[in-house]
């Protein structure tokens, strides 16, 4: 390989911005020139609800699409957004160090101190599922947008608050304007979330293993349980499903829950085990989940 590297990104800021540090990171460890390629995902240009389209994929398989075709050497994208299902074709090349995995309030007050009915935007089943199991006496409201869009609708009024992902807040350099930080026990974040996933065509064995230099095997391991419970709940990205998981040297602990999308009832559970076991646990623990009626929630969900 001669020449930069060609990085496939989508065009939004929050996107550019965490495959830069990426490529600059790359840099760092290996010497290689990278260069950003903007692709325009189907995500990017339709004003659908993302929930009723499924959600998972939307904006990954444009991107994928650049992959095969060659017209970029690798891809970074959001780990959530990654279908659970793996394409033959393309090798999961890297996934590093995680950013912060919670979610952010973006208000004038923590969200126990906004007054009665006061409208909050998410564009997330899971995120409003597990809102209104805290404040059911709020409004919830579906929104899409970039980061930017969706403060702007808090700074002109439009909404008294907005929920967005700390880690996406904190790459734009837009902490001072989180009001409030949840802890996973008020709100499991989306399996993945705050990881990003570098990926790469199967085929190409070298820049596979030059990309792996990024690679934290903690976060993979704690991603890989996450996701693998997603996976065994047949659930898409956008379905009322948190999970997260902490890795101490070999162990794991996971915990996951699916939500009623009113807030009323859960079905949450908790395994801990060896990390080279993380798929394993994610599905046994799905497993137990449908036992005790997980499935039942999630389809009420999609009606």
């Amino acid at each position: 390989m001669t020449g930069p590297l060609r990085l496939g990104t989508r065009r939004s800021l929050m996107a550019t911005t965490q495959s830069g540090l990426v490529a600059a990171r790359l840099t760092e460890l290996t010497g290689r020139a990278v260069e950003l390629v903007g692709v325009t995902t189907y995500g990017d240009v339709t004003k659908g609800d993302l929930a009723q389209m499924g959600g998972t994929g939307v904006f990954v398989s444009a991107l994928r699409d650049k992959l095969i075709d060659g017209e970029v050497d690798f891809a970074v994208h959001s780990l959530k957004d990654l279908p659970t299902t793996p394409d033959p074709r393309i090798a999961l090349a890297a996934i590093p160090p995680r950013d912060d995995h919670r979610d952010a309030l973006v208000a004038g007050a923590k969200l126990a101190d906004l007054p009665p009915g006061s409208k909050v935007g998410t564009g997330s089943p899971r995120r409003i599922a597990q809102l209104r199991a805290l404040r059911p006496d709020l409004e919830y409201v579906s929104i899409r947008g970039n980061a930017d869009t969706r403060i702007g609708k808090v700074a002109s009024g439009e909404l008294q608050g907005v929920v967005l992902a700390a880690a996406g807040l904190r790459r734009l350099g837009r902490e001072a304007e989180i009001a409030q930080i949840f802890e996973v026990d008020e709100m499991l974040p989306a399996p993945g979330q705050g990881a990003l996933a570098v990926e790469a065509r199967a085929d190409r064995a070298d820049l596979v293993e030059l990309l792996g230099v990024l690679d934290d095997a903690a976060t993979r391991a704690a991603v890989t349980a996450e996701r693998a419970v997603l996976n065994a709940l047949e659930a898409g990205c956008a379905a009322p499903v948190g999970a997260h998981s902490v890795v101490t040297g070999q162990d794991l602990n996971l915990t996951a829950a699916v939500i009623a999308i009113d807030g009323g009832r859960a079905v949450r559970k908790s395994t801990a085990g060896s990390s080279s076991t993380a798929m394993d646990l994610g599905r046994a623990l799905a497993t137990e989940m449908i036992a005790e009626g997980a499935g039942t929630l999630m389809g009420e969900q999609q009606q």
